[in-house]
């Protein structure tokens, strides 16, 4: 589960308080628990998309904030260095993303759980909430 976390989230802080997080949100989900798709590991795995997803919502929301009230001033020669660096990874980053973001998201996620985080397509199929026929037949679509 930290990995899984540690892989979406670059700051170790943020990472280490979106792992407390999910298992707040694993003990007061316990009661709704039934088992239903998968044993507890696809489910936990569930409640860890949801926490990651819900804080990448929360920073897109802060970075769209900061970036109205970001002010001007002169660049200097490092300041354009920097930047120049900065878009130059940005653009392999998106490159990336564009690639995966091709995907249709139940596709991407089915991927993601099986070929990133370990999972088996029957334990994926359940941390997703569904079949892992479903699964399967996803995880084909994409290779």
């Amino acid at each position: 589960m930290t990995r899984f976390v540690t892989r979406r989230v670059a700051d170790p802080q943020l990472a280490a308080d979106l792992t407390a997080d999910v298992f707040l949100a694993a003990i007061e989900a316990a009661a709704q628990y039934r088992g239903s798709f998968g044993g507890p590991r696809t489910w936990l795995f569930g409640i860890v998309r949801n926490v990651v997803a819900a804080e990448f919502r929360r920073s897109a929301r802060e970075r769209r904030a900061e970036d109205l009230i970001a002010g001007r001033r002169l660049l200097d020669a490092d300041d354009v260095d920097c930047l120049v660096t900065k878009i130059n990874a940005a653009r392999q980053v998106r490159e990336l993303h564009a690639d995966l973001q091709a995907l249709p998201d139940g596709e991407r996620a089915v991927l993601e759980l099986v070929a990133v985080d370990g999972l088996s397509v029957a334990e994926a199929a359940a941390a997703l909430g569904i079949r892992p026929v479903a699964a399967r037949v996803r995880l084909h679509r994409v290779g």
